[in-house]
């Protein structure tokens, strides 16, 4: 993962590209969405950032693909766009947000794999008494699990909004992941929130998460 480019303000950062050049537009759309719904660009950004490069470094143990990335990417890129509304349950409205965008170009399957992911960073876990989760098939209630569990933590990662996570990488061990995490100083409630939302992560991969945190002084 490209870290913050010292001095750069990480708010003004761009977004991480599509790997695929058919799906530039669909995340256009997706940009789209969020601006109409005054996202916060700079945590947004962020934890897009992470969630890609956290799936990236977990790819032996998710054996996922670029579809699941992209989906990745979009529930990413939306997961905070009900703050409007409120932010106690911002991630239902989410949910309901995305659902109801008929200008993003996604097929049904993939507009409710999005909608769930984004729906379940934060709160209660994918439960069989939600309809959204329980209209995906099997296969795909999985995906929508294993996705939404990096993306709890990539979120926890930037609890404080300030971007301090500059990048992270994964070391996938036997009953355990380790995340080293290079941040631009002190870290101390990016480090508990992750751990606090590896609870969907630890279910999913059946590994402890552990996270470490390195400053630039060591």
């Amino acid at each position: 993962m490209t870290p913050w480019p010292d001095g750069a303000d990480p708010g003004a950062a761009p977004l991480p590209p599509c790997r695929r050049t058919q799906d530039s537009a669909r995340l256009e759309a997706v940009v789209g969405l969020a601006r109409r719904c005054a996202y916060e660009a700079g945590h947004t950004h962020q934890v897009t950032r992470l969630a890609l490069a956290l799936f990236d470094g977990l790819a032996p143990l998710h054996r996922l693909g670029e579809d699941e990335r992209f989906w990745l990417q979009c529930g990413a890129m939306l997961h905070d766009i009900g703050v409007a509304g409120g932010a106690s349950g911002h991630h239902k409205a989410a949910l309901r947000l995305i659902l109801g965008a008929d200008r993003l170009p996604l097929d049904p399957r993939e507009r409710l794999i999005i909608a769930s992911v984004a729906r379940y960073h934060r709160k209660t876990l994918p439960k069989e008494t939600h309809d959204h989760f329980t209209a995906l098939d099997l296969d795909d209630r999985r995906r929508v699990r294993a996705l939404a569990g990096i993306l709890r933590v990539a979120d926890g990662l930037d609890r404080s909004h300030l971007c301090l996570v500059r990048d992270v990488t994964c070391d996938v061990g036997q009953g355990r992941v380790d995340l080293r995490c290079d941040v631009r100083g002190p870290a101390p409630d990016e480090q508990w929130a992750a751990h606090h939302k590896g609870d969907l992560f630890g279910e999913v991969f059946q590994r402890s998460l552990n996270v470490e945190m390195r400053t630039p002084d060591g």
